[in-house]
């Protein structure tokens, strides 16, 4: 009687290589001839927790949707998109503006690239006092960074959007009581020589509408609000204009472009302007 391990069968089955010794196919690296390259290929829509520097408390936890992109030459048929997972986790979780060219450049030496690209979109929270009642309650903002590495030279765009209240001219100078308002959105993008804090774009963003937005108010904090909108009325090419002003009495900013939307509480379409330093 044969053992099984005897057996004339079981003894002719060849021994399977270990997974470390097979060589895989890379599929990504085969030569491609439609001669076409590619300006920006890569992950889009992670999500992955990260810490944004803030001046009041230094640090703050929130989440960002993060896109990793780099150009691919012609001559290759796809990007490993893998590496672009690595390069994130070998930076960790402190994501400010001074480590963004390191990142960048990191995708640039994974990936055998001469351009890199990434988008961080998160929200962005302050605390903020009631104007009579000084309750505090928490608002949320959406901030996103924009970068660019070309070769050595870095590109970076500062995006924030804020939340704002407008009251409108025209409804208060012909109503005979109160006048039509609206909650409104103000995107400012801007370039800058020096970093400039996200809190200090909201202030100026909040600062040139009817007013700005409370999660928390009491009726004699509601009396204030309504009244400062009234008395501060702004279309929403005031709005953009306001924005535009402060942006431009700014010594550290070369270029941005202003968005303002407006949800009209009286018509069935939204109002828009835009303006951009050229």
């Amino acid at each position: 009687m044969l053992w099984e391990s005897e057996h004339p069968a079981v003894a002719a089955r060849p021994t399977p290589a270990p997974a470390s010794a097979m060589k895989l196919q890379d599929k990504q690296s085969e030569r491609d001839h439609r001669e076409l390259r590619i300006d920006k290929v890569g992950v889009r829509g992670l999500r992955f927790p990260i810490q944004i520097r803030d001046k009041a408390h230094s640090v703050q936890n929130t989440v960002a949707t993060i896109g990793l992109y780099v150009d691919l030459p012609k001559e290759f048929k796809g990007t490993h998109m893998s590496r672009f997972i690595e390069v994130l986790n070998a930076h960790g979780n402190m994501v400010h503006v001074e480590n963004i060219p390191d990142i960048l450049y990191a995708m640039q030496r994974k990936l055998h690239s001469e351009t890199a690209h990434l988008e961080m979109e998160f929200p962005f929270f302050l605390e903020k006092k009631a104007p009579v009642t000084g309750m505090v309650g928490v608002m949320d903002y959406t901030a996103r960074f924009v970068a660019t590495a070309c070769g050595p030279e870095i590109d970076f765009v500062l995006v924030v959007i804020a939340g704002v209240t407008t009251l409108c001219p025209c409804s208060k100078a012909i109503s005979r009581y109160g006048a039509h308002n609206q909650r409104g959105h103000v995107t400012v993008q801007l370039r800058s020589e020096q970093t400039i804090w996200i809190e200090d774009v909201i202030a100026l963003v909040e600062d040139s509408a009817s007013s700005e937005l409370f999660s928390l108010l009491k009726r004699q904090d509601e009396k204030a609000v309504t009244e400062r909108a009234y008395e501060n009325p702004v279309f929403v090419e005031d709005l953009v204009r306001n924005v535009a002003l402060r942006l431009n009495a700014h010594p550290d900013v070369t270029w941005y472009k202003v968005e303002a939307e407006n949800f009209e509480s009286i018509h069935n379409h939204n109002a828009y302007a835009c303006i951009e330093k050229g």
